[in-house]
């Protein structure tokens, strides 16, 4: 085979496997087609982009159950290819994710189709917004390159923040646009840096080869500034997309002035990105992503978690007890659930701070469950918005004797945040304390048993101000008991059908948690606790 007819096959192969987000393209650029012809306002640009998001899922799914490549081998791994001259990773860990996005996606159309935002005049641009958004966050799954995950979350950020503005009539609505863009560019402009001086530092950009370079670096020296610098610099960037504080300052503004549609988007989808993100730059510095020839001694990838493994012990437990802090004060609906948002962004960070592929997969379980119990939070509050015209706490009063049935779910939804049994967010959290757990059992280390403490701690903490807000719904005397416009069936049928997911989701824990196990299988071992231990 001649080099043109290798380079063909190649570029075959990687398109193929870059398929989901091919459509995405596709469907982007068909809708601002079909936006350029006289008569579009009468085009559903939502129902082309459920339409683009759903042949998205679908071939997602079709590569998880078809593609060989993602089961794993005799040696209990998959495979992990490498796309575009080594700039994205495709494996199981990758497909689970756009699963995840695109799926989302689809709820969020038709959560907008339901509650009648956007405006059919711009509905265009919103759903382009959209999708755009979503394919960044699909590619910042799967960057296997430093300047893919720098141009993946620049993807993933414009459009949300011109989505986050897309109220131009409300002034807390383009004001939170532009505290996203100001904060947004300095975030970018820190993790650019920190990737600029690692790439240099190490003479490639390849994550891998970044990865053992890092680690000969901290195994050869106790100390090396450089290294150190643009790690907590590319650290401090995805903090930002993640709302971890100290990096949080954006999000309460952002979801106050935003809908709730757009807040519920951003507090799912890009917090799954980002975790998505930040579990595979993790696993790579800490030797799961390694190539053949490249094994090094286990005491350097161990020295690497010394530096890594405190900052994010420290990270999670800060975001999670702020959040949870703060939330205690808040009025608005939306803003009380940014700081839930942030607070559970700290749950799944804990997660990963076990450095174990039991932490990686109880992240991944968690976003999972995570995906239903915000999105009908949010979806919750954007219906009681259309039928009282308020989101603050105190248009809730009484809700209970005007929609029953949102009360209901609403009241499913918040307990399944706290993590109450038999709801699904037990099982979420059952699973990151228990990865958790398990890797203090090996590593000992005293940070991940008050990491452990800080997290049972603050779920008894949240119950106080989720527990408050169904007071107000159902305890509260009602203002007005007429229903001046009662929510349609569908939109009580929507919440309902999350609400019975969180229910019966229980009995669904085993094949979850093989999907996370799956989507894992690429990366090596990446406990590195054994050596650290005896430091």
């Amino acid at each position: 085979m001649t080099l043109p007819e290798q380079l063909v096959s190649s570029l075959r192969r990687d398109l193929l496997a870059f398929g989901p987000e091919v459509v995405l393209v596709i469907g982007i650029i068909t809708l601002l087609v079909v936006r350029m012809f006289r008569g579009s306002e009468k085009v559903p640009f939502g129902g082309l982009a459920a339409v683009v998001l759903g042949l998205s899922l679908v071939v997602s799914w079709w590569q998880w159950v078809t593609d060989q490549s993602l089961e794993p081998t005799s040696s209990g791994l998959s495979q992990t290819r490498y796309l575009f001259s080594n700039m994205l990773a495709y494996d199981a860990f990758t497909v689970y994710v756009r699963l995840f996005l695109t799926a989302f996606g689809l709820f969020l159309v038709a959560l907008c189709l339901l509650s009648g935002v956007p405006d059919p005049d711009d509905a265009a641009d919103f759903y382009v917004l959209l999708i755009g958004a979503t394919l960044g966050m699909m590619v910042m799954a799967s960057a296997a390159h430093l300047l893919m995950v720098y141009i993946a979350v620049e993807m993933a950020s414009l459009p949300s923040y011109a989505l986050a503005g897309f109220l131009k009539q409300r002034r807390d609505s383009s004001e939170a646009a532009l505290k996203y863009v100001v904060y947004g560019g300095g975030a970018s402009g820190l993790m650019l840096y920190g990737i600029s001086m690692l790439a240099g530092k190490c003479g490639t950009g390849f994550l891998p080869d970044v990865a053992v370079t890092v680690a000969a670096t901290f195994g050869s020296q106790q100390f090396d500034a450089v290294t150190l610098i643009s790690l907590l610099l590319i650290l401090a960037g995805l903090g930002f997309k993640l709302a971890a504080v100290p990096f949080h300052f954006w999000c309460p503004d952002v979801f106050a002035g935003a809908s709730a549609e757009v807040a519920g988007f951003l507090s799912v989808a890009s917090k799954g990105a980002a975790i998505a993100l930040l579990g595979r730059v993790l696993v790579a510095f800490l030797g799961g992503m390694r190539l053949e020839g490249h094994e090094l001694m286990p005491a350097w990838w161990a020295k690497v978690s010394w530096y890594l493994g405190p900052a994010l012990v420290f990270l999670s437990a800060l975001t999670m007890t702020f959040g949870n802090l703060a939330a205690y004060a808040q009025t608005n609906l939306k803003r009380l659930l940014a700081y839930s948002t942030i607070a559970h962004a700290g749950y799944m960070m804990m997660g990963l701070c076990a450095l174990t592929r039991e932490g990686v997969e109880a992240s991944l379980f968690y976003l999972a469950v995570y995906f239903f119990m915000n999105l009908g939070a949010f979806a919750v509050v954007a219906f009681i918005r259309n039928l009282v015209g308020s989101e603050d706490l105190s248009g809730y009063s009484g809700l209970v004797y005007r929609a029953p049935w949102l009360t209901v779910t609403m009241a499913v939804f918040l307990l399944s945040l706290v993590g109450i049994p038999p709801l699904a967010g037990y099982m979420a959290k059952f699973q990151i304390f228990a990865a958790v757990y398990h890797a203090w059992q090996t590593q000992q280390q005293t940070g991940l048993l008050v990491l452990l403490a800080l997290g049972l701690l603050n779920t008894v903490l949240s119950l106080f101000y989720y527990v408050n807000v169904l007071k107000v719904m159902v305890l509260h005397e009602p203002r007005d008991i007429s229903v001046t416009k009662p929510t349609s069936p569908l939109a009580l049928a929507y919440t309902g059908l999350l609400a019975l997911v969180l229910t019966i989701g229980i009995f669904f824990w085993d094949p979850l948690a093989n999907g996370t196990h799956k989507a894992v299988n690429a990366f090596h071992e990446i406990n590195p606790g054994v050596v650290v231990s005896s430091r």
